[in-house]
């Protein structure tokens, strides 16, 4: 029987867990289509949302995500310092863009000029709570333990994030590691329960960064359901 050296077999005592260890990096594909999702969404969302030209933040985003693609082409293994600014750099260029698209939304509705109609503000508020939501799950992903590629070196023992799997290793199949997806399920359940559920934050970073995007996101549900409801009353 053939046996991966990188899962090694057991010499009298447990193995490391795989998110403890050196192993494969993760593949590229699952962020890549969160980008590129992110980025639809911003070139279907109303011009007057938008910052101008309506084509630069999409373009720049786009390019970072080519060059980041480059580096690591298939599985997220390499890692460099321009890399880790250029992965940290497309999720704030992204951050910026739809804040503005936020801050322009939250405006017209507080001063009741936003007058889109009920279904049209709701997909639009969606679109931006969508986008917002992979927002933090891109900054969950490249921060927790010095972000994929370092994880997959195993050069962080202390989790940023407590998974249920990290708790009871027992549970868990033996190559479990967190990936994108995994990050993306805590982003999703912190914006619609505006709370921890099954992933703990444990760095101080961690708790700040889930605190604002609850704000964020209670901040965007509330006044776009509440003007919704108005509309339609």
């Amino acid at each position: 029987m053939t046996h991966d050296p990188q899962y090694p077999q057991e010499t009298g005592h447990t193995p490391s867990p795989a998110w403890r260890r050196v192993t494969r990096g993760e593949p590229r594909w699952a962020s890549t289509a969160a980008v590129i999702a992110v980025v639809v969404i911003q070139l279907t969302l109303p011009a007057r949302l938008a910052a101008h030209p309506r084509w630069l933040m999409p373009t720049v985003e786009l390019a970072l995500l080519v060059a980041l693609v480059v580096g690591n082409p298939h599985r997220i293994e390499r890692d460099s310092r321009p890399l880790r600014f250029l992965e940290l750099g497309l999720a704030l260029v992204i951050g910026g863009a739809n804040a503005y698209s936020a801050v322009r939304l939250v405006t017209g509705l507080i001063r009741g000029t936003e007058t889109a109609a009920a279904g049209a503000l709701l997909l639009i508020g969606g679109g931006i709570w969508l986008t917002n939501m992979v927002i933090f799950a891109l900054l969950y992903w490249e921060l927790d333990r010095g972000g994929p590629a370092a994880r997959a070196q195993g050069e962080r023992d202390v989790p940023d994030f407590l998974f249920v799997q990290m708790q009871s290793p027992e549970l868990a199949p033996p190559r479990w590691e967190p990936a994108f997806f995994d990050y993306f399920y805590l982003s999703f359940t912190n914006s619609t329960a505006f709370s921890p559920t099954d992933v703990m934050p444990i760095t101080r970073w961690a708790k700040a960064l889930m605190l604002a995007q609850s704000a964020v996101s209670l901040l965007t549900v509330v006044l776009v359901v509440a003007r919704a409801v108005n509309i339609l009353g």
